[in-house]
């Protein structure tokens, strides 16, 4: 089969990989499409991400679907021929936060294509896939690039739940990445009364206005578009900061009311946090990272019509032109979420 491997920065190539088996509680599947997330892209374009580094090729991807051509011993309830959704997320079940309910946090996760542990965690950009059926909901109903999907709706939803009710809150949301459009949904699915939107790009913004925000903001060419937003304290009860960049964390700050939340998704490493203006205002500072029962949720709200990510994906690329695909991917001035068929 092949595979996609990162071996440094902008060194990704189409290679021959062996293929396994299924065991007992597995699954074979055949890939069909998988998106390109931001980790994949920081592994692309810059080898890693803050103090994580690649340390020997590895193959990428952890957004994927695919049809179930294979059914290991003991497995009776999925069947050949079924589209699924794979979640990445294979968290041990025995450590103290998988005993806990944090399985996000588990101490020895093994989530696809991750270079924090060394030997690398290989990912699932890979013709053919073995995946414990633990991982496997069913999408029926959906195409492969809406099931495909499932795994950064699953972080969004996360998110959503660190936020708390949503319900007739004000919420600012930085950054329009395919991450920020999905809180964008899904803060208007739980009721927000007022969805602003901010990001660096025309293109993005467009989207993030298609699919709800009420307001978009170009801070790039309007570098104080927020700044009314700032006045008396601020005006946001909620903000999804999904950049990861220091700027979009302080203006976030500035925008929240006294009281408000601020939900930091965007991992670009460390930065400055201004901790004087969040202790004055006594805003919650929450960390949201992964996912577990998300994703299946997730799947069903696409699966019952809650949740339309049509609209995000962008372009669908074949595997020969796996570059090219996340060369695109990385052009936030023409592309949202970039996805590669594996057929």
């Amino acid at each position: 089969m092949k595979a996609i491997v990162i071996h440094a920065a902008k060194d990704l190539r189409v290679e021959e990989q062996e293929t396994a088996a299924p065991g007992a509680g597995e699954v074979e599947i055949e890939l069909a499409t998988g998106g390109i997330c931001g980790s994949d892209l920081h592994y692309y374009n810059h080898g890693g991400f803050g103090a994580i580094r690649l340390r020997e090729p590895m193959i990428l991807g952890h957004e994927v679907s695919g049809y179930i051509r294979r059914l290991g011993p003991g497995v009776a309830d999925l069947s050949e021929g079924q589209l699924v959704s794979v979640s990445p997320s294979r968290p041990c079940g025995e450590c103290s936060y998988c005993q806990n309910g944090q399985q996000n946090h588990c101490l020895n996760m093994r989530f696809y294509g991750s270079a924090m542990p060394f030997p690398h965690i290989q990912g699932a950009f890979r013709q053919t896939l073995v995946a414990n059926t633990s991982q496997i909901a069913v999408a029926d109903g959906l195409s492969a690039g809406e099931a495909a999907m499932a795994e950064p709706l699953a972080v969004c939803l996360h998110a959503a739940k660190q936020a708390g009710d949503l319900l007739g809150r004000r919420v600012l949301v930085t950054g329009s990445g395919p991450i920020g459009a999905l809180c964008i949904l899904l803060a208007r699915r739980a009721g927000a009364a007022e969805i602003v939107a901010t990001d660096l790009s025309d293109f993005t913004l467009g989207i993030a206005q298609k699919v709800g925000a009420d307001r978009a903001i170009n801070m790039a060419s309007t570098p104080n578009g927020l700044a009314d937003y700032e006045k008396n304290k601020g005006y946001f009860d909620v903000v999804f900061e999904c950049t990861g960049a220091a700027p979009a964390l302080a203006s976030g700050v500035a925008c929240l009311k006294p009281g408000g939340t601020l939900i930091q998704l965007g991992l670009g490493g460390d930065m400055n946090v201004p901790l004087q203006a969040l202790t004055a205002k006594e805003i919650t500072l929450r960390g949201s990272f992964r996912f577990h029962q998300e994703f299946f949720t997730g799947v069903e709200m696409m699966r019952n019509g809650l949740i339309d990510v049509k609209s995000l994906i962008t372009h669908t690329l074949p595997l020969e032109d796996s570059v090219a695909a996340f060369e695109l991917a990385s052009d936030r001035s023409q592309a949202m979420k970039a996805q590669i068929s594996f057929n």
